[in-house]
């Protein structure tokens, strides 16, 4: 595997872990060619209703090219490219814009990784054998997950949890690595 193909699948990765979430056509910037050239896409698919009433698809893919932090929140812009087909089936028509997509950090956090060897009790006659076990418990830190948020932010508590302008400066970074190669 090329040093290009490691940095590519480490970027996707990535993007695969900020999980982009809802496209916004404001404030866009169009990607300079080398970059997009080098950093791969994240498929985009969603639904929209139709001039019949019925339910079309859109799929596509978001090459990023900048990531900013504007009042503290991700954002990640770069080109939207994808087609829309309506409900029967027919090509309505292509999409390749420039967009800005706010970038949502969804996070995994260990709480517990516990393995018990293999254990064998005789308690007056009543024998009980437990082989290995091995228990693991992970939060999952995204909105609405009040449990696994609290539990995260406890178990990171001293962790040192970079703002969204460091994050989207590491995402930068790492697009003007993707850019030389």
């Amino acid at each position: 595997m090329t040093h290009r193909q490691r940095l590519s699948t480490i970027l996707v990765a990535l993007l695969a872990v900020l999980g982009l979430t809802a496209m916004s056509a404001t404030a866009a910037v169009a990607a300079p060619p080398a970059q997009a050239a080098a950093v791969p896409g994240a498929p985009i698919t969603g639904t929209f209703t139709d001039a019949a009433g019925g339910t079309g698809t859109f799929a596509g893919t978001f090459t990023p090219a900048k990531f900013s932090a504007p009042d503290g929140h991700l954002l990640a812009t770069g080109t939207l490219v994808g087609t829309l087909t309506d409900s029967t089936g027919a090509n309505v028509g292509t999409v390749n814009k420039s967009v800005s997509a706010p970038a949502a950090i969804q996070a995994t956090c260990r709480i517990l990784d516990l393995t018990l060897g293999p254990l064998h009790l005789d308690l007056l006659g009543l024998v009980v054998d437990l082989n290995q076990v091995h228990l693991t418990i992970n939060a999952n830190s995204a909105p609405g997950n009040l449990l696994g948020n609290l539990l995260c932010a406890i178990a990171g508590l001293l962790d040192g949890t970079p703002t969204a302008g460091q994050l989207a400066a590491i995402l930068n970074f790492l697009l003007a690595l993707l850019g030389q190669l």
